[in-house]
């Protein structure tokens, strides 16, 4: 419980939370950028409420921001109990609709707010801005409006991230899945002590029953653990069938005159993404290479879909549009037609489980015989985290990449019917 001084020098009371260990240590930080990546209930969001209370309690002005207004109730909850007193005494201004506390006729102010659309946080300024979950925001929402707004009186950022599950990524804004990872590496390599980076598990929050979190693990997949609960940022899984290391030693900037192109299509099961994948086929050496030209994989109604499907097939003069019609049937095939009924088009049923299916294109990838045209940071992240046995989380980019090239020759035709 804090004491301090409002205006017309009327004492008031601050009721802060007690902050355990892992959050005392990005709190009082000093560095001006701090990049927090810590598990699930791990208390970060408690945490970064204590920072901007206690900015904001020493004359400064606080802007936070996360993807979703369901986000941004935990950290206003949290702010309008510490508030309460004078808040109910009128010292502090209070706008619920657009969550704003200030003191009234000063610059001293807290706000909370959606940040989904990067553009939403433009004609704004602050003295801390905090951007939480990070990890599905868009880049922009630093890189051309964050930054840029704490320039005039030298501000301060706050990250924070827990890293994405397989399952998350798919809701993201950000154009590549780990630029907060990158965000990190960063941090923990620089020396200047301008930014600093900090790690904390769902298991250092002594409030939460390690009983829960072990109840909760039996529910997740592996990785899905080391990612939500331990934080970890994942490169490559143990049991992914392709690694980073491999695809970025093949990717090639531009491609020869090729033999064949195809539009690989793995429609969704559900609200997954539906993925869309070009690939084509060259001979180099007197040996086929196989090209990843294009991922256009979105989350979209079936009409939507198709037509992004269709737009890829003319973009790249595709030959064909190859696509899995285990759970859709001839819905998929109708679901193309209807936007364009004389497409060539090839309906394909697996006749085995995914890992077989993908095996002989990841040793395609192996034996450096496919290329990446380019990058492709959400399909290259589903390739090296995907692990068999996944069951649910369905690698729809994954699945469309091993259509393609299974269709332009470089898979097992024999695992298809």
């Amino acid at each position: 419980m804090l004491s301090t001084t409002g205006m017309d020098d009327v004492e008031f009371k601050i009721v802060l939370r007690k902050s355990h260990s892992e959050q005392r240590t990005f709190i009082e930080s000093l560095a001006k950028r701090k990049v927090i990546r810590a598990g699930r209930r791990s208390g970060k969001t408690t945490g970064i409420a204590i920072l901007a209370l206690q900015r904001f309690l020493a004359g400064q002005r606080v802007l936070y921001a996360t993807p979703t207004a369901e986000q941004v109730d935990r950290f206003w909850f949290e702010v309008k109990r510490a508030l309460a007193e004078p808040l109910d005494a009128g010292i502090l201004y209070k706008h619920e609709g657009r969550h704003i506390i200030e003191i009234p006729g000063t610059e001293t102010r807290i706000r909370a707010k959606t940040a989904w659309d990067a553009n939403t946080l433009r004609g704004d300024y602050a003295d801390l801005l905090i951007l939480d979950e990070w990890q599905l925001m868009n880049e922009d929402a630093w890189d051309r409006v964050g930054a840029p707004m704490l320039l005039d009186n030298d501000g301060d950022g706050a990250f924070v991230y827990t890293p994405p599950s397989l399952h998350s990524r798919g809701w993201t804004k950000a154009r590549n899945p780990r630029h907060a990872a990158k965000m990190f590496k960063r941090a923990e390599a620089d020396k200047s002590g301008r930014w600093a980076a900090f790690h904390f598990t769902s298991r250092d929050n002594p409030h939460i029953s390690a009983s829960a979190i072990d109840d909760l693990a039996h529910d997740m997949t592996a990785l899905a653990y080391r990612q939500e609960i331990m934080a970890e940022d994942v490169d490559d899984a143990p049991g992914a069938l392709w690694a980073r290391a491999t695809i970025e030693k093949h990717r090639i900037l531009e491609h020869p005159d090729l033999e064949r192109i195809v539009v690989g299509v793995d429609p969704p099961g559900g609200v997954t993404e539906c993925g869309i994948v070009v690939g084509g086929i060259a001979f180099v050496d007197g040996k086929k290479h196989g090209y990843v030209l294009a991922d256009n994989s979105l989350r979209a109604s079936p009409n939507v879909w198709a037509r992004a499907a269709i737009t890829a097939y003319h973009r790249h003069k595709a030959d064909r549009i190859v696509a899995e019609t285990n759970f859709g049937g001839d819905m998929v095939e109708n679901t193309i037609r209807t936007v364009e009924p004389g497409i060539s088009y090839k309906a394909v049923h697996a006749s085995r489980g995914k890992a077989i299916r993908a095996e002989p294109i990841a040793a395609m990838y192996e034996q450096g015989r496919i290329h990446h045209v380019g990058e492709f940071p959400f399909l290259e992240d589903e390739l090296c985290t995907w692990e068999p046995g996944m069951g649910a989380q369905s690698p729809n980019r994954l699945d469309a990449l091993v259509w393609a090239m299974t269709e332009v020759g470089l898979g097992s035709q024999w695992l298809i019917s």
